[in-house]
């Protein structure tokens, strides 16, 4: 359990708090945080992703260890993803679509530095964008190649699996998010998924 992540479990509701946690915990990638102990990711349960909800993640970044947060909502639209991404959220999840596997894998890819969401929920964050979001104002955006990674980072793939995908080296899918990175000042994937979204650049 030493190389284990440690993960908390955030939720209004007790019983889906519960739930969450037991599923975590039958990953032995995953090692579950006591009450007040750091966590380097925060699974945060709500039903719909209102004020309240964005507050609690914004409480639960804010921690001491500043925990990557995955949020899972019963009903997740566009608009509300795009508040929650602005947030800090580095995972999305639809209650729906949760199974052991995948939550687990959404928590790992939060904690490499990974935003993490299902392809329609980002395609509905594209479509909704169009004419409506204000486009990126501060210099050249991005490639069509950097645009086609960065779809894939915020699907959840890992480098490997875009080198495959695109017929790329892995060295060239690594050079082309540092380039995204080191351009924008951004911090780490997820950070450069989030601003592209905010930004119009997606």
């Amino acid at each position: 359990m030493g190389n284990a992540l440690s993960v908390s479990v955030v939720a209004l509701d007790p019983v889906l708090e519960a739930g969450a946690a037991s599923t975590l915990g039958n990953s032995p990638e995953v090692a579950l945080a006591l009450p007040n102990e750091p966590a380097r990711v925060a699974v945060v349960i709500v039903d719909q992703v209102d004020r309240p909800a964005l507050d609690l993640v914004t409480t639960t970044r804010e921690q001491e260890q500043r925990p990557e947060v995955v949020l899972v909502a019963t009903e997740l639209v566009a608009a509300e993803a795009r508040q929650a991404i602005t947030a800090g959220v580095a995972g999305l999840l639809r209650r729906r679509e949760v199974t052991a596997d995948r939550l687990v894998r959404t928590v790992l890819s939060a904690a490499g530095g990974d935003c993490t969401m299902s392809a329609d929920l980002l395609d509905e964050l594209l479509e909704h964008r169009e004419g409506a979001a204000r486009p990126y104002a501060g210099g050249p955006g991005l490639s069509d190649r950097e645009r086609t990674v960065l779809r894939l980072v915020a699907e959840g793939r890992e480098t490997e699996e875009i080198a495959r995908e695109l017929c790329y080296s892995v060295r060239t899918v690594t050079t082309v998010l540092r380039d995204i990175t080191q351009r924008f000042r951004l911090r780490n994937r997820a950070h450069a998924v989030a601003f592209a979204l905010r930004g119009g650049l997606l």
